[in-house]
């Protein structure tokens, strides 16, 4: 006895339908994933930062301390703290000014100069005058940040002055390279 039944192909309808469910589905995980993704990525950018801080002509004559962060929107190492910054800042904002200047805007290279800057992230920390207690160079623990500030706000001496982390150099030419007063030059200033 042999029970061999033809087998039908699908009906058109049948396939349509559920090629329409697969594209429904497909569509709905793509939206899930994407916006579980955005959720997990973080939020704090060094721009973010930038546009809420305080202008450092207003931190040095406001009569609150100030946390100045030299960085650079390319340093890995201000990135990875900046979610640190954020934290400090929401828990301090309000007792201390959060001052950020950017290295490659050559309009701070009075003060990169004045600080001597030479690694980022450096962090300056002013008294309530604007003028300098300490400095903290590279990747700091927000634990250390913490207790720096908590040490400014209430004008006792930084536990952790002069710290220093990794760091990205700073690589800004700050004089001309045809300096012929520069003593390494070498002789280029003798005339034949």
């Amino acid at each position: 006895m042999s029970t061999d039944s033809p087998i039908q192909p699908p009906s058109p309808v049948g396939t349509r339908l559920r090629n329409f469910l697969i594209v429904i589905v497909a569509i709905v995980l793509s939206v899930a994933l994407v916006l579980g993704l955005k959720s997990k990525t973080n939020s704090v950018s060094l721009a973010s930062l930038d546009e809420q801080s305080t202008p450092l002509e207003v931190a040095v004559t406001n009569g609150k301390p100030s946390l100045v962060e030299f960085y650079a929107y390319w340093c890995s190492v201000c990135q990875k703290m900046a979610p640190d910054i954020a934290y400090l800042k929401q828990y301090y904002g309000d007792k201390v000014n959060f001052v950020m200047l950017n290295v490659d805007n050559t309009k701070w290279l009075p003060e990169m100069l004045k600080y001597r800057v030479d690694g980022i992230p450096h962090f300056v920390f002013l008294n309530d005058k604007g003028e300098p207690l300490a400095q903290a160079i590279g990747d700091q623990p927000r634990t250390i940040m913490a207790s720096n500030l908590e040490a400014l706000v209430t004008n006792s001496p930084l536990p952790y002055a002069q710290a220093t982390g990794k760091v990205s150099k700073v690589s800004t030419s700050l004089e001309s390279e045809n300096n012929s007063d520069d003593p390494r030059s070498h002789g280029t200033q003798v005339v034949n």
